[in-house]
Parts: C-alpha cells; structure tokens; sequence
C-alpha cells in the first residue's frame, strides 16, 4: 500500500471515531435532557370550580400546573363535562372535586375514565354534611325552619348509604367552603392528597398550605367578632347557599329557594317571606352576582328593603381575579353585606 493510501485510510479512520463520538455524545445528551424534562415536569391539577381551584393554588403555587374545569360564568350546580372537559380531567394527575352533592357528575365520569385515571379528591371528605331540602317549610305558627339549623352534631357521616337515599326531595348541602372553618378543612385535605401525589415536594406544600390556614383562621376570627353582638340574627338570601356559615356564627339562614337556585319560589312562599321579614324586621334581602336577582328584587321592592350581594363564590372571574379578589377577600366583603343586616 502507498504512502498516499494509508494516509487518506488514517484520515477516514479518524472521521468516523470522531462521528461515532459526536453521535455517542449526542444520544448520552439526548437521554440526559429526557431525564431533565421529565424530572421538571409539573404535578398537574383539575379543579372543578372556583375554591377548589384557588385552595389548590396556594398549596402548589409554581410546582404545579392547576386547571380550573367550570368557567366561572356558568352555574356548577347545573353543569356537567364535555368529552374536550373529559379528556382534560383524563390527562391530569388529580382532580380536586368539593362533593358528590354539588359535583353531581363525578361518580359517572369515574366509570367512564379508563385505568390510567387521575386521583380523585374530595375536598369536603370526612365533613359531616347537613341536611337540606329543596323545599323548606314553616310550622302551624308559621315560623320558619331551616334544615340547617336544626342540625345536630352527632349527625352521621355524609357517606353512609342510609343518609344518601333518603327521600328524593331531600339531599345533602354541600357548601361548606362557605365556612371558614370548614375551608381550613378543605385545605388539609386537598394537600395531603397533593403530597401523596408528588412526596418529593412534601415541604414546600405544607408550609404553602400551613400559611394559607393561618389566613383562614384570621377570617375565622374576624367573622367571629364582628358578628358575636348583633342584634338580629336572620338573614333572607337567594338560595339555601349558607347554612354552614350561619350555623358557625350563630346565625338564621332563610332563604328564597332551596340548594338550588334555579329554583321559582311559589306566591305563597313569598308571601310567608314577607310576613317573615316583617316580623323580624329584615331590610335587607341578599342575592348572588351568578344568578337572576329578579325574585330577591321583587321580594324587598314590596318590603321596602334593599339588596345586598352575597357571594358564593362559586365562580370568579379572571377580571376580578387580577383585581386582586380571592376568596379571603370576596368573604370580607361578604361580612360587610352581612353587617348592613345585623346592626
């Protein structure tokens, strides 16, 4: 073989060790990068309606990606999923849901899903839920009787069958992150299912969640005081959206409709209303920003009372959001509205 030869062989020769090198190097990189993305991918979270959705929030701030399922211009009680919101829910780690009571959908979407599902969370699990009725009633003396406060404590859980398939007028109120009492509850419980979800970052979501409990307490507080010397204790409100908190603070909740509020209230009922705010002196009947104020209207038009939103929080909108609203700050203002009632 010629000088010239062997010299083109050695170049071939360190070409290709320097190819097989690069492509070594690159496949190491390329696996390298795989590992990195999927150790930086984000726990990814479904929420179903605005509490959920911000309580889940301050416990995984930027660790994780946190979709909130029900537009907040749209009625939960009423909604249910597309198959784009199914597809959603099926690609997710978790799906934080408040209860099967207010998220009446749930059971069938476990069916439909298949293996690979996301954990499903029930925020309001291990809340011993009231009773309420979508028709409320009044005795032979025509006082009112709301279901929740005749609540007794030693109710059993809301999960036993015997509770669940009672008359099919009456159902369970599921509006307990209306409380700030029973919100910290929420709070606990979403984040001990985070965690189980995503254990490397156990710290960091606690403490997020510890803080964001120590705000709820103060509201708790606040709550507390500025309502423990009212003079008056009844509330009329647009539907039956806040027996917990009245119950928490010595409260009477009579409302317009029962837990839904697409629900027309009858001429007699309004009349028996009428008397009720009379008696009792009530100039100020409460609606919601989600559904038509017509009836509250009509109802302290004839009283000559005013209306007062009370929020419950079950939708807000990106606007307010960026406004600086957040359930802490929307129950602020809620008190304020109540204080109109109590003074």
């Amino acid at each position: 073989m010629n000088r010239l030869n062997v010299k083109a062989m050695l170049v071939a020769m360190a070409c290709f060790t320097v190819m097989v090198g690069c492509s070594n190097k690159e496949d190491v990189t390329s696996g390298q990068n795989e590992e990195a993305t999927k150790s930086e991918e984000k726990l990814h979270v479904v929420t179903t309606f605005y509490p959920m959705y911000e309580f889940t929030k301050n416990i995984t701030k930027d660790k994780a990606q946190v979709d909130l399922l029900i537009p907040s211009n749209i009625e939960p009680h009423d909604w249910e999923p597309t198959p784009k919101d199914m597809a959603a829910i099926q690609k997710a780690d978790l799906l934080v849901y408040n209860s099967p009571f207010m998220e009446t959908w749930i059971s069938s979407i476990q069916e439909s899903l298949d293996e690979e599902q996301p954990l499903f969370v029930e925020a309001s699990e291990g809340i011993n839920l009231m009773k309420g009725t979508e028709h409320d009633h009044h005795d032979e003396d025509g006082h009112h009787h709301d279901e929740e406060s005749e609540h007794d404590d030693q109710e059993a859980d809301h999960h036993d069958e015997d509770e669940n398939h009672e008359e099919d007028s009456e159902q369970m109120d599921p509006h307990v992150w209306l409380s700030p009492v029973l919100a910290q509850k929420e709070v606990q419980t979403i984040t001990e299912s985070i965690v189980k979800q995503d254990p490397k970052n156990k710290e960091f979501y606690e403490r997020n969640s510890k803080e964001y409990i120590q705000q709820l307490k103060e509201l708790n507080e606040l709550f507390r005081t500025t309502l423990q010397n009212a003079s008056s204790k009844e509330m009329i409100t647009q539907h039956a959206a806040f027996g917990y908190l009245a119950k928490e603070y010595g409260l009477t909740q009579v409302p317009i409709a029962g837990l839904s509020p697409s629900e027309e209230p009858s001429p007699s009922k309004l009349a028996e209303l009428k008397e009720f705010a009379k008696e009792h002196q009530i100039n100020v009947i409460y609606f919601e920003e989600t559904t038509s104020p017509k009836v509250a209207q009509t109802l302290a038009g004839e009283l000559g009372a005013e209306t007062e939103v009370l929020n419950t929080l079950e939708g807000l909108s990106k606007e307010d959001q960026e406004k600086g609203l957040s359930y802490i700050e929307v129950m602020k203002n809620n008190l304020k509205s109540l204080e109109k009632s109590f003074k």
